[in-house]
């Protein structure tokens, strides 16, 4: 990463990925919009400093389909539902970006022509080199995958150089740093470290498919004010997850 000036960076494309449950502030369900629209402006400010975005929004705010499953719902139904919260959050993320003067595209991964537009590979990479934000709903189409998974996935298609995954900690640490005072922040681990140990950056899969790709994983506070542009010049507090 490029260290100082903090409106260079090194990095040309990258895959934000978050949790649908980062677009609730302090609700404990739902959409938060004056969130919505602060992550809308990290975004707005790094795509300032040339860097391609797409991403990549869980949909745990709305719905979980792991949850829906365990209360009994098959599992199958409950993951479509879980996607469809994805599409609702990218819509809402569309139009606090589009608010700001970013153009945006929704592209999911299940077909609804009328919201969204259909995921074709090439279509998406030139949205991209035309400086468009290309948010990636629906996670790969498929039920059993999450949408860490459909970020590892859509990053490696699109030939990011790194995904980036902002979270409410400010990086991977051996256990919960919300539970144990005593937790100790690793400021870079590997990915095989990470399956063994079980830390929890992104799921197996997820994990695997990045390491099988090399594709780095760049783990931050997006509560930080900031914080995402300043990871991108190579300031602040993260964990770099790689070989």
């Amino acid at each position: 990463m490029a260290q100082g000036d903090e409106h260079t960076t090194t990095f040309k494309r990258v895959l934000l990925k978050i949790s649908g449950e980062a677009l609730m502030g302090d609700q404990g369900y739902g959409l938060h919009p004056p969130t919505v629209e602060r992550i809308a402006r990290e975004v707005q400010s790094v795509q300032e400093m040339g860097v391609e975005i797409c991403m990549v929004i869980g949909g745990g705010n709305i719905f979980r389909g792991l949850a829906g499953s365990a209360q009994g719902m098959e599992r199958t139904t409950a993951d479509y539902m879980g996607m469809l919260a994805t599409v609702m959050n990218a819509l809402a993320m569309q139009s606090a970006l589009e608010g700001l003067g970013v153009y945006t595209r929704v592209i999911s991964a299940i077909r609804m022509d009328e919201v969204a537009e259909p995921y074709i590979r090439r279509r998406a990479v030139r949205h991209l080199e035309k400086k468009r934000v290309c948010i990636f709903a629906a996670g790969t189409g498929n039920p059993y995958f999450t949408t860490d998974t459909a970020a590892t996935l859509r990053a490696n298609e699109m030939a990011c150089e790194a995904i980036f995954k902002g979270t409410k900690v400010d990086g991977v640490y051996d256990k919960d740093p919300m539970q144990h005072p005593d937790a100790v922040r690793y400021d870079e681990v590997s990915y095989d470290d990470c399956l063994a140990k079980h830390l929890k950056v992104m799921d197996a899969s997820a994990i695997a498919l990045a390491r099988d790709n090399n594709l780095p994983i760049i783990v931050f506070s997006l509560d930080e004010p900031g914080g995402f542009r300043g990871i991108l010049a190579g300031k602040g507090t993260y964990t770099k997850v790689h070989g």
